[in-house]
């Protein structure tokens, strides 16, 4: 069974390139990647998007792919992307990095059928108290690091949710 998860921040170029990253270095380190499923037959897809259509085709910020290299020995891979309609159906959890940002996806499900499948990417942090991820674009390098640190705690806290079929 495949499991599909969207990530989503503004721009598709900091937050939501880093999730999916950092989401698939964690299932790699789990080994659960390369077609590979886990026991019990679950295997995870990432994927992420915009809301905006700012930077699409472009590749990650490279600030934050500087902060993910450093934290995490990893290069964030990518094209920035907008949110379709068609995300709705195509995935089976749609993660938000701010509550604008959800607020902007839901506003797309007219009929509301998919609003369950819609969350805040940090529900699933354990360490840290944000209620939301917030957007480093326009600040210095420490709130590069903070998202990464942020990120990795929130992924670390889904991929035990979905391999526990909690959601």
């Amino acid at each position: 069974m495949a499991y599909k998860l969207l990530f989503v921040c503004l721009g598709n170029i900091c937050r939501s390139p880093s999730a999916e990253n950092i989401m698939n270095h964690l299932i790699e380190q789990a080994g659960l990647s390369d077609g590979c499923a886990d026991p019990k037959g679950i295997h995870i897809l990432c994927d992420s998007a915009g809301t905006s259509s700012y930077h699409i085709g472009s590749p990650p910020d490279r600030r934050m792919s500087a902060a993910a290299a450093t934290k995490l020995g990893i290069k964030l891979r990518g094209r920035a992307r907008q949110f379709q309609e068609s995300d709705f159906q195509d995935f089976d959890l749609i993660l938000a990095m701010d509550q604008e940002n959800y607020e902007n996806i839901l506003t797309l499900d007219q009929t509301k059928q998919y609003h369950y499948k819609v969350r805040l990417m940090c529900e699933f942090c354990s360490r840290h108290t944000l209620k939301e991820v917030p957007d480093p674009y326009y600040g210095g390098q420490q709130g590069f690091n903070q998202v990464i640190d942020l990120l990795i705690d929130a992924c670390e806290g889904l991929l035990t949710k979905v391999m526990s079929y909690e959601l």
